[in-house]
């Protein structure tokens, strides 16, 4: 009698527990969207570093403008890792106002640059993620010691 008592007593907990779930619009519902709400919109939403050379200027800028109707927040700007740091507009975006997000790639580092910005706002698209790519070339190091000048004759 007590393995049949506990055995609904468990299923009816985790009966609950699956009710208690925030479910997400299914096919045929419709998500309500705020139709004031801001808009990021970028002038282009990938920087191309190019090919640049060891230690040179990792700073690029995203520009934007809010298209929206309110004010645009940022609330946070997330590098993908540590060697990608952006930095964001602190104070609120009007609507039709232009501004910019700074990313700072470390050149330090040699190779391929593929890196991705996750942005978090109260826009009508609430995370956006932005990319730079490109690549940082090793310096250049030459075995023979170039000399400048005329050459030496017997």
């Amino acid at each position: 009698m007590k393995k049949l008592v506990l055995t609904f007593g468990l299923l009816a907990f985790i009966a609950a527990g699956v009710n208690a779930q925030v479910a997400e619009p299914q096919v045929g519902e419709v998500k309500i969207v705020n139709p004031n709400a801001p808009v990021m919109t970028f002038e282009t939403e990938e920087v191309d570093y190019g090919t640049i050379e060891q230690n040179a200027d990792g700073i690029r800028y995203f520009v934007f403008t809010n298209t929206g109707k309110e004010p645009l927040i940022i609330s946070n700007a997330k590098g993908s890792c540590g060697c990608t740091v952006p930095t964001w507009p602190k104070e609120p975006i009007k609507p039709g106002e232009k501004s910019k997000i700074q990313v700072k790639y470390a050149t330090d580092r040699i190779g391929v640059i593929n890196k991705t910005i996750t942005i978090s706002s109260n826009a009508s698209e609430p995370t956006k993620v932005i990319r730079i790519k490109g690549t940082v070339l090793a310096p250049k190091t030459s075995p023979v010691k170039e000399t400048t000048g005329t050459p030496v004759q017997n």
